[in-house]
């Protein structure tokens, strides 16, 4: 895909709240970032703009939250978004709104599954069934230095080096590798030996993988999607200032942001939205799909 060039400035909605983050180096990034505004509101009170008319002031939602889970008691307690917020959130995905979902946002939610399918995956603070499955819970490695690859030519990768060095939290996560198209890729080894449990991290047990039989997950780290007829990206990066202050991180997400709030991007996901699905060879791990 092309570069897309932007003509206006661009209004975004940045959800926060759920876990902790440097607040300062976080929206430094955004501020940084040439004809675009943000307007940043905390969790639950973010959940009023996913109502398309109120959603409609912005060209796109930046979610760095993680709603749904209650810490203040062990293990934590889940808590559904409601009838309402679902119905406005379906509702503005069917109109066509563009989405970056950021870090710890892709454990948001984990009473509603739909929640999993409009991300392309989940991180699950506690064994939960996903797709039909039981599946543990995730696991997390703070710190952790790593080489990412770019493993697709898109607007959200332009300009972004083919691999460069990154140190920042990563996760053994559950990713919909069919459902996604791949942008980005790491180095790491992600299996069992190199996350720790977060079910028992909440539970008290930091850095702890006792009686966590984990399987090895997905190399991804970053990627592309729609949901019904929205364009969605999602990227794994950004824990904490080493990730904030990278550049190549910052491209990422900038790029993201211009992308989901594009007309092309619009059109691209209604147009997906409007074909049957397509079943993706397992034999190629990171496919290259018409994007």
């Amino acid at each position: 895909m092309s570069v897309i060039k932007y003509t206006s400035a661009t209004k975004i909605l940045v959800s926060v709240k759920g876990h902790p983050y440097q607040r300062d180096e976080f929206f430094a990034m955004f501020e940084d970032m040439q004809d675009l505004s943000y307007t940043a509101v905390e969790q639950p009170a973010s959940k009023l703009f996913f109502a398309p008319e109120t959603a409609a002031d912005y060209d796109a939602h930046v979610l760095y939250d993680m709603p749904g889970i209650d810490f203040s008691c062990q293990p934590p307690r889940l808590v559904d978004p409601g009838q309402e917020f679902k119905r406005n959130f379906i509702d503005l995905l069917n109109t066509g709104h563009g989405f970056v979902f950021l870090h710890h946002a892709i454990a948001g939610w984990p009473t509603w599954p739909e929640y999993a399918e409009i991300v392309g995956g989940k991180f699950l603070y506690l064994p939960a069934e996903l797709r039909g499955a039981a599946c543990l819970d995730s696991g997390y490695r703070h710190d952790a230095s790593y080489t990412a690859s770019i493993n697709n030519n898109h607007a959200v990768t332009a300009g972004v080096d083919l691999t460069f060095p990154l140190t920042d939290e990563l996760y053994l996560y559950e990713v919909f590798e069919d459902d996604v198209i791949p942008l980005i890729s790491s180095d790491y080894s992600f299996d069992r030996e190199h996350f720790y449990s977060a079910r028992q991290a909440v539970t008290g047990n930091m850095h702890c993988r006792d009686d966590w039989p984990h399987q090895s997950g997905s190399k991804l780290i970053g990627w592309v999607k729609h949901y019904l007829n929205s364009p969605v990206v999602y990227l794994q990066m950004g824990d904490g200032p080493s990730a904030y202050g990278a550049s190549q991180y910052r491209q990422l997400l900038e790029n993201a942001i211009r992308w989901v709030s594009s007309a092309d991007a619009h059109q691209w996901a209604r147009e997906r939205n409007s074909r049957p699905p397509v079943k993706r060879s397992s034999s190629n791990q990171y496919p290259n799909p018409s994007i």
